[in-house]
């Protein structure tokens, strides 16, 4: 059925505020990278790619090593992050396509309502937008349709006259593709999946009609967000705010601008995340100017590991070079093992946070029953622990376990262990090259001596063996 994007209502909520004067509460900052593995950044010494901005945030904070998001892929992570609640706890917590319905239950606490409920002014800008008094978004993501920014559920700059359509089961009569006109691909030509709309000559996923003079530009879409950032900064410095900035890069298509373009020498991916450590060294300095570094909580992380070839021929594997996105990892984006879902995460507060490096597991499932300690009072939230100490570099306890999940399958890491149960599915994502982890055998690591998981210990472990199924299964009962 074809839908008139006119008044665009995707998956958000939105949540009045009452606005206070300012506060001696600090404000928070999440800036969420998108496909940023745990060897895209320079501070983990791991690949060769330098980041600089990413890097001042480790110098002056806290590292994690051992921080993982919920899932590898990027919509269940997302909703962990909000949440607090594991992804496989809800069924339509998976890749959402533009024109999808509500998944998070308005009943649901989210981080966004724990800081509107202490008098903070909040906002998402960038990827994704739940439970926010602001929001400045993409409908869905970079490679998908529609390819528009939504501002507080409405399509911005979207002319009544023009209305769009969007579909994501059949195209529009008439309409051109991928496939039916070839030539519009004048930017980045598809490798898998992405031939269906063509629009700034990318070809995306799904259908669209109409709406021209709403429709993005790629190329400067980092500064259209960044220049929200800017205002909403502005519009809130006098009262305690909550930021959720949502970087699209390094997700496909990598359309870098032009100031980016060739200065990783590793093609359009290196590009992007050279334009995203620049979007976060553009934060810390304006709000260093702003004199709110010592009064700001900035977490940085990525919602699942790093893939490659993920749809379009950019020369992410060939101009790769020494590069290692995953570090010392094995799998990446869409994996059950340890690239999949650890992640790049630290945490920075300008004289309130001393630097140094954690080796705790925490996992993004807790940052907001942390957030909720930072500002009012609780333990727990959902699934999610309270470790506001740990990141505040106060203690070194962290998670003992977690559950983590990758395309509708899960496994469990416990302490320094890491058990995948026995899975049908294939054992390598052909199109993007990346091990899943899936097996009908049952796998077992020791991650303090094998960390690239070489190494399975299921037949020699066996009493450990027995002891994390028993322990998988009681934790993912439904």
């Amino acid at each position: 059925m074809k839908k008139a994007l006119g008044f665009l209502c995707l998956v958000s909520l939105f949540i009045s505020c009452s606005k206070e004067e300012k506060t001696q509460t600090p404000n928070v900052i999440i800036i969420y990278a998108d496909d940023l593995g745990y060897g895209d950044v320079s501070a983990y010494e791991s690949g060769t790619l330098h980041t600089p901005n990413i890097d001042r945030l480790a110098a002056g904070g806290i590292k994690f090593t051992q921080a993982y998001a919920t899932s590898a892929t990027c919509t269940p992570s997302r909703f962990s992050l909000l949440t607090g609640i594991y992804p496989w706890r809800n069924e339509r917590a998976r890749v959402l396509a533009g024109d999808a319905p509500l998944l998070i239950h308005p009943d649901t606490t989210t981080i966004a309502d724990i800081f509107s409920s202490a008098g903070y002014s909040t906002a998402v800008i960038g990827k994704w937008h739940l439970g926010f008094d602001y929001s400045y978004i993409m409908a869905a993501t970079n490679d998908r349709v529609p390819t528009v920014y939504v501002k507080n559920k409405m399509v911005e700059n979207l002319s009544p006259d023009d209305p769009l359509y969007v579909n994501y089961q059949e195209n529009f009569e008439g309409e051109p593709t991928a496939i039916s006109n070839p030539e519009l691909m004048t930017k980045i030509k598809w490798q898998h999946g992405h031939n269906m709309s063509v629009h700034n000559g990318i070809p995306r996923i799904g259908f669209m009609k109409g709406g021209k003079s709403a429709l993005w530009t790629d190329e400067t879409m980092y500064e259209i967000f960044l220049n929200e950032v800017y205002s909403f900064i502005d519009a809130n410095r006098q009262k305690p705010f909550f930021l959720y900035y949502g970087l699209h890069e390094p997700h496909v298509p990598r359309v870098p601008n032009e100031k980016f373009v060739g200065k990783s020498g590793m093609g359009p991916r290196g590009d992007a995340i050279l334009e995203a450590d620049y979007c976060v060294g553009q934060l810390l300095d304006k709000l260093g100017k702003d004199g709110l570094l010592e009064n700001t909580l900035i977490i940085f992380s990525s919602d699942n590991g790093p893939v490659l070839n993920d749809g379009y021929y950019d020369d992410a594997v060939e101009k790769l070079g020494d590069h290692t996105p995953r570090g010392p990892l094995r799998g990446g984006k869409y994996s059950l093992f340890e690239a999949g879902t650890r992640v790049p995460f630290i945490t920075y507060w300008k004289g309130k946070i001393n630097p140094g490096t954690s080796d705790e597991m925490i996992s993004q499932l807790d940052i907001a029953a942390s957030m909720k300690s930072l500002i009012s009072s609780g333990e727990s939230h959902y699934d999610g622990q309270n470790f506001l100490n740990m990141l505040l570099g106060k203690e070194q306890k962290g998670r003992e376990e977690l559950v983590i999940q990758a395309m509708g399958r899960t496994a469990l890491r416990w302490k320094n262990w890491a058990y995948l149960p026995a899975n049908q599915g294939p054992a390598v994502v052909q199109h993007v090259n990346n091990e899943t982890g899936f097996s009908m055998e049952e796998q077992l690591y020791d991650l303090s001596r094998d960390l690239g998981q070489n190494q399975n210990l299921a037949e020699t472990e066996s009493e450990m063996l027995e002891k994390l199924r028993n322990r998988y299964l009681e934790l993912t009962k439904r």
